[in-house]
């Protein structure tokens, strides 16, 4: 199906609805190629009936990519044992096959750094997720659909391979870019990654109200500390992960409850792109659409007005004791500045969030806090509105397996936030 004809379509049949909805006009950074998106990189908001922002005919999209089936899959499964060939280099199904590689080359780290298997996509096409409070995995009428859906999640999985990197110490970045400091707003700028320290008041990181009402203040007032010129900062939502928690971990978002991540995110990745960066930011000005943090008020005159000013999306992760296993390792800009982003759409029942996949690169710079402490905040940019190529747009990310650690080392505790820095 022509995507570009189907929105060509519909904005002609239904002008008046369209003119009412927020659709980003596409901003790709200044030398960056094109994403690797549906829908020529337009906004799925494009597709929106009836105020459904776009969700139904990324739902039909998904399933008609799932009815498709996908050849590289099967490439990748029937290829033999060991390292696979790829345009991008070698890559390998298993962790520990990537780790025997790298024994067996010698690949070395710098001081303080760590060289190790890290998990990219091998399928160079858009990807949906339906996530888990969308409606459809809950009704029991549509349980085959369901069922589709779960097994097309684990062929994503099977889309991914491992490559051999260097993590290098973020605390050491000025013997890397001499002048830099990872505690500086320069090096937010420069690399889409820093440093910052945060002596927290809250005490129960699992208790999500304490959360709202001690960090988010806390976070928010560090940030405008941080950047210079920064006029606002809003947090708006937070995740706790701890593969070990044994309390309660249910999602609650009707009452800005989180729950407890079991699952670290094993894949590289962004959580923001072209579009997503814009539309988030609009939903949390105009409509409060999942906001955990303090109430906005905006109208769209006034959200555009804010909007046409910097403003960037900040990640920002604390532990809450050292950490041993899982870590953060975050990925600088420059090295990926000239590559074209992959589009993976989540699905919710009101709104189709944009995140970004890449392929794999071996000049990619990562870098990593070895036994981050939970005084240490490390801080990633997910979008910066900012498309002349002067400064980061942003950074991406994994979690990983530290091969250095003991067997017994427990697993990462963490709190992240997400926010909006205004200028």
């Amino acid at each position: 199906m022509d995507r570009l004809k189907v929105i060509e379509n519909d904005v002609a049949d239904d002008a008046e609805t369209v003119s009412k909805l927020y659709v980003p006009t596409l901003e790709v950074t200044e030398g960056q190629p094109p994403p690797i998106a549906a829908n020529g990189g337009l906004s799925y908001l494009s597709f929106d009936r009836d105020g459904d922002a776009g969700t139904a005919a990324a739902t039909e999209a998904a399933f008609a990519q799932i009815a498709e089936g996908e050849a590289a899959i099967d490439k990748l499964d029937t290829a033999p044992p060991g390292p696979i060939e790829t345009k991008w280099g070698i890559g390998f199904r298993h962790y520990e096959e990537c780790m025997d590689y790298i024994r067996a080359n010698n690949i070395e780290a710098p001081e303080g750094g760590l060289a190790l298997p890290l998990p990219y996509t091998a399928h160079e096409q858009p990807s949906y997720s339906i996530v888990p409070s969308n409606a459809i995995w809950h009704d029991p009428a549509r349980q085959a659909e369901a069922d589709a859906l779960r097994k097309n999640e684990q062929d994503n999985r099977r889309r991914n391979l491992y490559f051999p990197h260097v993590m290098r110490d973020a605390r050491r970045m000025e013997e890397y870019h001499p002048g830099l400091s990872p505690e500086s707003p320069e090096c937010m700028d420069k690399l889409g990654v820093s440093l910052a320290h945060c002596e927290s008041a809250c005490q129960n990181f699992y208790d999500s109200a304490e959360v709202e009402r001690v960090f988010y203040p806390e976070i928010e007032k560090l940030l405008l500390e941080f950047f210079p010129g920064a006029t606002d900062a809003l947090v708006y939502n937070h995740d706790v992960f701890d593969k070990d928690y044994e309390g309660d971990r249910t999602e609650d978002q009707d009452n800005k409850n989180p729950g407890v991540n079991a699952n670290y995110a094993n894949l590289v990745h962004n959580d923001l792109n072209d579009n997503s960066g814009r539309v988030r930011c609009r939903e949390l000005l105009v409509n409060n659409l999942r906001n955990f943090g303090r109430e906005q008020h905006y109208t769209e005159a006034e959200a555009d007005a804010k909007m046409s000013r910097r403003f960037m999306s900040i990640n920002l992760a604390k532990p809450m004791e050292t950490v041993r296993q899982y870590p953060f390792v975050l990925c600088a800009w420059p090295s990926f500045a000239d590559q074209a982003y992959i589009n993976n759409y989540r699905i919710y029942d009101d709104r189709v969030g944009e995140t970004t996949r890449f392929t794999h690169r071996a000049e990619h710079e990562w870098y990593w806090f070895p036994q981050q402490t939970s005084t240490e905040v490390s801080m990633l940019k997910c979008y910066d509105s900012v498309t002349d190529g002067s400064v980061s747009r942003w950074s991406f990310h994994t979690a990983c397996v530290d091969p250095t650690a003991p067997v017994d080392a427990p697993c990462r505790k963490n709190v992240v936030v997400r926010s909006y820095v205004f200028f």
